[in-house]
């Protein structure tokens, strides 16, 4: 028998992402009806296709979030802010922030508040600030975690996907520091229905993932187990 876990409505915590390299536009209409259909909380989805999944969801409950920076986010902060604010401009609500890893490991954190503070307040959207958990320490993601909610975030993200996925413990470290004061977003590895239980048990308030329809079908079938 499955693991009891509390009461949980999955959908509505799911970014349900399309950022695949080589996504088509057929691919993101698909994402956006399937988005629709779950009713999940956005698609994430690259810059390039903001504009025509805000027509193609405009009305609808999912909202648009898309990436900035991504993967690495070693472009520039008038890069990103330029990227964030076109984003905007083409109907994305949400933004999801690679912060500048390298800028954080050699201590230029004032750089790294500076870059969240300007697109949070010339964009006036939702900032989810990607931490890269896989490649920090433990004291890395502390002092990120601290900058990004002094520089205006409503949410900390554990990856992209590209470098590591979100584990547990990092959840549990950013909900340790940040004490519920904003949202976590857990991103990236997150295969199994009973992973994203364990991560909204940890305190993820959003789920990043490409398997959402799957994931609620896993759902049905372990409700179906426990009958």
């Amino acid at each position: 028998m499955a693991t009891d876990y509390p009461e949980i409505d999955i959908a509505p915590l799911i970014d349900h992402a399309l950022l695949n390299p080589t996504a088509t536009p057929e691919q993101l209409e698909n994402c956006c009806q399937e988005a629709e259909r779950f009713k999940f909380a956005t698609v994430c989805i690259h810059p390039v296709y903001v504009k025509t999944a805000a027509e193609l969801l405009y009305g609808k409950v999912p909202k648009v979030c898309t990436v900035i920076g991504f993967p690495t986010g070693a472009t520039t902060s008038a890069a990103k802010l330029y990227e964030a604010q076109e984003a905007v401009e083409n109907g994305a609500t949400e933004l999801d922030v690679v912060i500048h890893l390298g800028g954080l490991k050699t201590g230029r954190t004032e750089e790294m508040y500076r870059e969240i503070a300007q697109i949070s307040e010339e964009t006036g959207k939702t900032i989810k600030v990607i931490l890269e958990t896989a490649l920090l320490t433990d004291a890395e993601k502390q002092i990120a975690a601290e900058i990004c909610m002094d520089a205006g975030a409503q949410f900390l993200k554990t990856s992209t996907g590209w470098f590591g996925g979100a584990t547990v413990s990092d959840v549990r470290l950013l909900k340790e520091v940040t004490k519920g004061s904003i949202g976590i977003k857990a991103s990236g590895g997150i295969r199994t229905i009973e992973q994203a239980f364990d991560l909204v048990v940890a305190g993820a308030t959003r789920l990043g993932t490409s398997r959402g329809p799957d994931l609620l079908r896993q759902l049905v079938e372990r409700e179906g187990d426990n009958k």
